[in-house]
This record gives C-alpha cells, structure tokens and sequence, in this order.
C-alpha cells in the first residue's frame, strides 16, 4: 500500500514539474504565441504599451467609429482609378471579379456632396460664392502674357501643395468617380505573386530611406537570404535617425495592417449561390507567425500599433479644426448632418483622453537647416509612395491603397502644422491650415482601417489560442 501511495506521489510531483516547466520537456508553444508573444508591453520609440491601445481601441473606440464611417459624409470617395502608372508600362491588370471596383450613378451620391455650393451657414455661403467667382475670373491677371499666366498657375498650385504629403489625386477629371466604400470593401481578392510583389519592393527598396545593398527580410525579389541578412537589416535600421526609422515603420505597419485585412476578409467557399468571407488562420499565420516568418512577423505587427499611434496622435491634434461652429459635415440632410457632427466630437474628445500619446516633439528638433531638409526629403518619398498607387492591378487594392496612403499623408500633414492650427481663427474661413473633404473622408477611414485591424488582432489571437 506504502508502495503505491509512493508512486501515485511520485507521478503527482512529476506532472507538477512539466507543467510548470522544471523537469522534462515544455510544452509547444501555441499559434496565438508563436504570432503575439513578442506583440505585448512597450513599443520601440514609445512609451506606450500594447495592451493599453487594444483596451482603448477595442472598447471605447472601434464601435463609435464604425458607425460614423457608415454616415454618407463618410462611406462616399472621390477617385480616378484610371491614372496611368507613372513608373512602368507593364502592368497586368487584375482579371478576377472581386478586384473590380463599383462606382456610383449620379443619383447615388447625395446632392450635398457632388455640390460645393451646399453650406448652412451664411459666412461659408459668402465664402463659396468668393471662391466660384475667383475661379471663373480666373486666379490670374489677364492682361499677363500666357507664358506668365502659366507660371503662376504652376507657382500656386506648388504653393497649393508645400505642406502636402501625397500626390493630389485630379478629382475634376472625367475619370474620377465616387464610389460606395461601403459597397467596396477592402478584403482578399486574389492579387497576388511577383506584380503585388513588384509594388511593395519598390516601395521598400527605393522609398524607406534604405541602401540599395541592405536586403529586407523575406523580401520574395531578392535571393540569397538568411539569417544574416535580417540581422544585417535590423542593424541598419536601428542605426537610423528617429525619424527615418518611423517612415519604414509606418510603411511596415501599414503593411501589416492590409495583411489583417485580407487575412479576416478572406473568400473561404464559393458556390453559385453565395460566397463566404471569414477568418483565413492559415493566411495570417503565413504572414505573421514567428517560426513561419523567422521572426519578422511579430516585428510587423508591433509597427501596426506604431502606425496606431501616430494617426491617433494627428486625429488628437486636429481637433480644433473639427470643433469650429463654421465646419460641417455637408450631405444635405441637415438633422443627419448635425448629429454626426456630435458624434464625431465624441471620437475626437476620446482620442484626445487617451493617456498614451506619441510625442512627436522628438521629430526635426535638430539643427534647423538639417531639420526642415529631412522633412522635405520625408514628404517627397510619401508623395512618390503615392504616385505609386496608380500601378497597382487590382483596382480594389488600388483603391484601398490610395485612400490609406492619403489618409496617412493627411495625418503627417497635421502633425507637422501644429502651429499652423493652433492660429485659425474661431469663426470665419481657415486660410492658414485646411482640410478638403477628400483628406477628411480619407483621414477618417484610414483610421478606421488600422482601428478595424487591431480589433481584428484580438479576433486571431482568441481563434489562433488552441492551435
């Protein structure tokens, strides 16, 4: 009896060590580790945490925000997906069916969007009326001979454009279309292998402020790599400046976030009848898991958060712009118009409450002269990261695309006139700092995308927990 009361101890003790991991082997690590174990605590370049923005953009945020993106103001984008390719002539164009885009009809689009004359109050009714008889006089003298007038055309619509991070895409073409982005949503369509492959290499490799002989990790356009090339990369990258180091982490990030995307939005069966969409976990294993990716998955999630950050940052910013009684949200329908007002002071003022923010007083602070030349060497990749859109195949992903680059280039825009919107006046036009709906409505649904991506991070990591 002593004998089995001894081994029934003895297996008891033994159990108890592999579980707690002193004796024998450990247990395996889970998916859900294997993708987020090092996506927790600190971010590099922050002094914010990660589980501090999962509660915050989860529980208090993500649900007010989704339903303003499906106001009218919000879900309706000005476009021209028919720009030529600035780059390189030989795109494949996306055959699939969900590559296409939907544009709207005419009579789709609510008045008060397609007409810039729409206003509610008298001193923005004045000020259209300036504008649309400034425009059909002309912003130029007559009398001037044509090849002055042309130059100054051409000085303000440089002027225009200074404190602008992204090619201005040409809404008054024939071509440009509003589309339902509601009805268009962003999610797998198939596009894929050495053309998407082309269009982020070029990014990467000639946009990031990188060496032409430092190879990214897993990079599929380049051979030859290993260990020694991520190790050779990550060296390099964290001997940059501050600010270099977070372009390439904000175009990583917003990398990674697309990847979430496809990965959640995924076409899992398709039958005559219907499709289904869902959760891919072997797709976004693909992308992310730490083993699969030798490690870099991880580190591009964390810059997802990053990205996070930094739009949260300008939306927290810009508030005062938001907050004049002359903006409005222009529809047509005055009631909708007023209440989704409210409720975008609600998410502003909740951006603004969170206790983490990115301080970006840290960015350009050097020598003066150093400093403005390195801002506009940082604006004139992301125009160019911009132009590189037109190239895209699929002309979903080519939407998509354009609307986040945009949004992101709008943030970067306010974080770098923080003087310049602390001096507009309280009423009456902004001349000095100013936002058309187009970087609002991109701004906004920008955001919304990183935002639906890190809910979307909570989904795998509960989905991915017993795998």
């Amino acid at each position: 009896m002593g004998g089995r009361w001894a081994f029934l101890i003895g297996l008891l003790g033994a159990m108890w060590l592999l579980g707690s991991g002193h004796g024998g082997q450990q247990a395996p690590e889970t998916a859900a580790q294997r993708c987020f174990c090092q996506v927790s605590g600190y971010l590099d370049d922050c002094t914010c945490d990660v589980e501090t923005i999962d509660k915050f953009n989860n529980y208090r945020l993500f649900p007010r925000l989704q339903k303003l993106l499906e106001s009218d103001y919000f879900r309706y984008y000005k476009v021209n997906l028919k720009r030529p390719c600035p780059f390189w002539n030989d795109i494949n164009q996306c055959g699939r069916r969900d590559c296409a885009v939907k544009p709207c009809q005419s009579d789709e689009v609510p008045d008060g969007i397609k007409s810039a004359s729409y206003k509610y109050s008298e001193v923005a009714n004045n000020l259209i009326e300036e504008c649309e008889q400034a425009e059909r006089l002309g912003a130029v003298d007559e009398s001037l001979s044509e090849e002055t007038q042309k130059a100054v055309l051409q000085w303000t619509k440089h002027d225009d454009s200074s404190d602008n991070f992204c090619e201005a895409d040409d809404i008054q073409s024939p071509d440009a279309e509003y589309v339902d982005l509601l009805l268009n949503p962003e999610r797998y369509t198939g596009y894929k292998g050495p053309d998407a492959w082309k269009i982020w290499n070029v990014i990467y490799e000639e946009n990031c402020f990188k060496p032409q002989t430092i190879k990214r990790p897993l990079n599929p356009l380049a051979s030859g790599q290993g260990k020694s090339e991520e190790n050779t990369f990550y060296s390099w990258l964290e001997g940059l400046c501050v600010e270099k180091r977070a372009f390439y982490r904000l175009i990583s990030g917003l990398h990674a976030s697309i990847n979430v995307h496809l990965s959640a939005r995924y076409l899992l069966q398709e039958t005559w009848l219907e499709k289904k969409w869902g959760h891919n976990i072997t797709e976004f294993q693909q992308r992310f898991d730490g083993i699969l990716t030798e490690g870099e998955g991880p580190r591009r999630l964390k810059n997802l958060y990053f990205l996070y950050l930094i739009e949260l940052r300008a939306l927290s910013k810009v508030v005062p712009f938001f907050e004049r009684p002359d903006f409005q949200l222009f529809t047509g329908d005055k009631v909708h118009d007023a209440e989704n007002k409210m409720l975008l002071l609600e998410i502003l003022h909740e951006v603004k409450s969170f206790p983490l923010h990115f301080d970006e007083n840290s960015f350009f602070a050097g020598d003066k002269k150093e400093a403005n030349k390195l801002k506009e060497d940082f604006r004139l990749h992301f125009r160019n990261i911009s132009r590189i859109m037109d190239c895209v195949g699929c002309f979903k992903c080519r939407l998509w695309g354009k609307l986040q680059i945009q949004g992101l280039g709008t943030a970067l825009k306010i974080l770098f006139s923080e003087k310049l919107i602390a001096n507009m006046p309280e009423s009456g036009p902004s001349y000095e700092f100013h936002l058309t709906r187009q970087e609002i409505v991109s701004l906004f649904n920008a955001f919304g995308r990183i935002s639906t991506s890190v809910k979307e991070l909570e989904n795998f990591r509960n989905l991915l927990q017993n795998i």
